[in-house]
This record gives structure tokens, C-alpha cells and sequence, in this order.
């Protein structure tokens, strides 16, 4: 008897900590935590308002950590089976590490909590799951990149390393000109003209390059992380749909058990 009045006392908890009215305000204070933090940055403001700004951000950090306890307490191990909740669990406990000594590091990842709205806004939690679902794919696309980048890599070191030493003089001064291409910053005038007087046939090394690594590649890498979107938004309507349907099913278990005639 008392199990039951726990669990539903559990349920009125995690309903409440994750309803809108919490979510709304846990999201105004990390952007109201970013704002504070980068007014820490100032030395001018925190002359004049210190203090204050310090005992704001303690303050946050203490309803942080007060938000991860109720939901601890309202879904016990459920709560650890969410990977979101681990990250916001992280963020949170790397706020309570003393910053000082050889963990003074850990006052610019202070920042990090700002990276809770990822946690908190639907759209936001969407495309990071999107992304994470494409990471396989993405995977094998960058294989594809780096076999790209080594074989342009290894023939721009072998027909350029006497006449330009500085950009193809070795495979990282190469791989680094590549990449310079890739991303079509200033190679033109930077990298390719400067070559032309002594290799007049270059445009056929870079021109395969550029279409291959900055056009086909990419794009692939958008293709991916537009299907895994696509592939999460179709979950989520097939979830939907599920819970239409299981709500349409105990509609009907009432109406039946209504339309049966009473016993005698």
C-alpha cells in the first residue's frame, strides 16, 4: 500500500521538474548564468559589481543542482538511463569542483553550462540528436576525405616540392595548402596563380581537387545530417501516432465495457 502512494508521489515530482513552467525558467536562468559569466570577463564590471555577480552565479549553480536532485529523487535509476540527463548531471558537477590549484582550468569551463540549453530546448536537443545519429555515416565520409587529402597530398609533394618548397615542400606543408584550397581561402591568388608561370597545366591538379573535397564531399556530409533529421522526425510522428493509437484502444475498452448489458 504504501509503494503505490510513492510512485505516485514520484510521478507528480517528475511531471512537475520537467513540466513547461520549470523548463521555461531553468532556461532563463542559463542564459541569465551565460550573461553573468561574460560580464565576468570585464574587469571593469566586476570592480564595480562583483561581489554581486558572484553570489548570482552561486545562487544559479545552487538551483542547478537543486533541479538535478528533484529529478534524481522523482526517477531514481530512470534517471540515469537518459543520456541528457547525464550531460546535464556532468555540467552541473563540474560547477561544484573547487577552481583553484592545479584545477583552475575548470573556471573557463564554467562556460559549459551555457551548453544546457541543448538539454532544454526541443530543437535544439533535436538537431545535436540528429547529429549524433549521423556520426556513423559522417564517419566513413571523412575516411573518404582523408583518402582524398593523402592522395592529392602525397602528388602535390612529389610535382611541387622543388619549385614551391614553401606550400608543397613537405606532405604537412602539403596537406596544409590542401586544406587551405579546400576551404577557397585566397587559393587562387595565394597558391594557384603563383604556380601557374611554372606548372601551366596546374588547374588540372586543383580544379579535381576543389570539385572532389569542397563541393561532392560536403555535401555529402549535409545529406547525412539532412537524412538523420529526417529519420528523427519520422520517428517521433511514428511515436505519436503510437500513443494515438493506445489512447484510441482504451476509448474502445470503454465504450465496450458501457455497451455490455448489466448482470442479474
Amino acid at each position: 500500500m504504501s509503494a503505490q502512494p510513492s510512485a505516485a508521489w514520484r510521478k507528480k515530482l517528475g511531471s512537475w521538474v520537467e513540466g513547461p513552467l520549470i523548463g521555461r525558467f531553468i532556461i532563463a536562468l542559463i542564459v541569465l548564468n551565460a550573461v553573468i559569466l561574460g560580464l565576468e570577463t570585464s574587469p571593469t564590471v566586476m570592480a564595480a559589481a562583483g561581489p554581486s555577480l558572484l553570489l548570482a552565479n552561486d545562487i544559479i549553480v545552487a538551483v542547478f543542482v537543486l533541479e538535478i536532485a528533484l529529478k534524481w529523487l522523482a526517477f531514481g535509476r530512470q534517471f540515469f538511463r537518459s543520456g541528457w540527463n547525464w550531460f546535464d548531471f556532468l555540467i552541473v558537477a563540474i560547477a561544484l569542483v573547487p577552481a583553484s590549484g592545479p584545477l583552475e582550468i575548470l573556471r573557463a569551463l564554467r562556460i559549459l553550462r551555457v551548453l544546457r540549453l541543448f538539454s532544454q530546448v526541443p530543437k535544439l536537443r533535436a538537431i545535436i540528436e540528429s547529429l549524433m545519429r549521423a556520426l556513423p555515416g559522417m564517419g566513413w565520409t571523412a575516411l573518404l576525405l582523408v583518402l582524398v587529402f593523402y592522395i592529392f597530398g602525397v602528388m602535390g609533394t612529389l610535382l611541387f616540392a622543388e619549385t614551391h618548397p614553401e606550400y608543397w615542400g613537405s606532405l604537412g606543408k602539403s596537406l596544409f595548402s590542401l586544406f587551405q584550397i579546400m576551404t577557397l581561402e585566397s587559393w587562387s591568388s595565394g597558391i594557384a596563380r603563383p604556380m601557374i608561370d611554372s606548372h601551366p597545366w596546374v588547374w588540372l591538379y586543383f580544379v579535381p581537387f576543389i570539385l572532389i573535397s569542397s563541393f561532392m564531399v560536403l555535401n555529402l556530409f549535409i545529406a547525412i545530417i539532412v537524412t538523420a533529421t529526417q529519420s528523427i522526425h519520422a520517428d517521433e510522428q511514428t511515436e505519436q501516432g503510437e500513443q494515438v493509437l493506445a489512447e484510441l484502444e482504451k476509448i474502445q475498452r470503454r465504450l465496450d465495457e458501457m455497451a455490455r448489458p448489466p448482470r442479474e
